[in-house]
C-alpha cells in the first residue's frame, strides 16, 4: 500500500485534475462518510474507485461534482476551489466535466443525435459546429449509424455509447464515470471500458467507479480502494481487494 501523499511529493499542484486534502464528509453528526481523505489524481491518469457499499465512493463522486461541499478539508477539480466556489459558478465548472451514470440518463423523448447534440446546446455552440460534431462523436462510439434511433430502440450497450458520446461532446479534461457497466453484460462491459481507455490515451483523465472485479484486476490501472469512508489502499497496477 502506497499513501497518495507521499508517492507525490515534490509534484507541482498544476499536475492534478483531483486534489482532495484532509476531506471529511458527514451527513450525521459524528457518522463521516468520508473521513479525512487525502488522494491525488494527475492530469491524464486513469483510475479505479473500488470498496463496498457503504465505502464512500457515491460521496466522493457527489463531492467532485459539487452537489455537496466537504464538512471540512479542500478539494480541488481542474484547479478549482470547489469548496469557495460561488453557487452561480457551478454550471461553468460542470461543462468541463464529463459524466457517465449507471443509469444512462438519457431524453427518452429525444433521438440519439439530439441527446448528444443537447450538452452542445448548453453551451451554446453554434448549430453549423453542433452537426459537424455529433456525427463526429458518434462514430467514435461506434454509433455513426444510430443517430435517428430513440432510446428505447436501444441496447443497454448502446444506451451508454449515447451517454458516453454525450459526456464527451464538449471535449471535457475530465471524465467521471459512476459505475458505468453496472447494467450491461460482460460483453458490453468491456466495449465501454476499451473505449474509456481509448479516450484516456488520447489525454482525458479518468476516474471510474466499479464494482466490477474482473475489469479493475485486468485493466492494471491505478486502484484506490475505499473502506468505510478512508482510502485503504492506492495502488498502481493495482487489483481488486477484499479489504477485512
Amino acid at each position: 500500500m502506497r499513501g497518495t501523499t507521499k508517492r507525490r511529493v515534490g509534484s507541482t499542484k498544476d499536475e492534478y485534475a483531483i486534489r482532495l486534502e484532509n476531506v471529511c464528509k458527514a451527513y450525521t453528526v459524528g457518522i463521516p462518510a468520508l473521513d479525512d481523505v487525502s488522494l491525488h489524481v494527475k492530469k491524464g491518469e486513469f483510475v479505479f474507485i473500488v470498496g463496498d457499499s457503504g465505502s464512500g465512493k457515491s460521496t466522493l463522486i457527489k463531492l467532485l461534482l459539487r452537489e455537496l461541499v466537504p464538512t471540512s478539508g479542500k478539494i480541488y477539480v481542474n484547479g478549482m476551489d470547489l469548496v469557495r466556489m460561488k453557487r452561480h459558478n457551478i454550471p461553468k465548472f460542470r461543462r468541463r466535466l464529463g459524466v457517465v451514470f449507471q443509469d444512462f440518463r438519457l431524453l427518452k423523448d429525444r433521438n440519439v443525435y439530439e441527446n448528444v447534440a443537447f450538452a452542445q446546446r448548453i453551451i451554446q455552440m453554434p448549430n453549423r459546429e453542433i452537426r459537424k460534431n455529433v456525427p463526429a462523436i458518434l462514430s467514435v462510439v461506434g454509433l455513426a449509424g444510430k443517430y435517428k434511433a430513440k432510446p428505447k430502440q436501444l441496447s443497454g450497450g448502446e444506451q451508454q455509447r449515447v451517454a458516453l458520446a454525450r459526456a464527451l461532446i464538449n471535449k471535457p479534461d475530465l471524465l467521471l464515470c459512476d459505475e458505468p457497466t453496472g447494467n450491461l453484460d460482460p460483453k458490453n462491459s468491456w466495449d465501454i471500458m476499451n473505449l474509456l481507455d481509448k479516450i484516456n490515451s488520447n489525454g482525458t483523465t479518468v476516474l471510474v467507479v466499479t464494482h466490477n472485479r474482473e475489469i479493475v484486476n485486468a485493466m492494471q490501472k491505478r486502484v484506490i480502494t475505499m473502506k468505510k469512508g478512508i482510502v485503504v489502499s492506492d495502488e498502481e497496477e493495482g487489483e481488486y481487494i477484499d479489504e477485512d
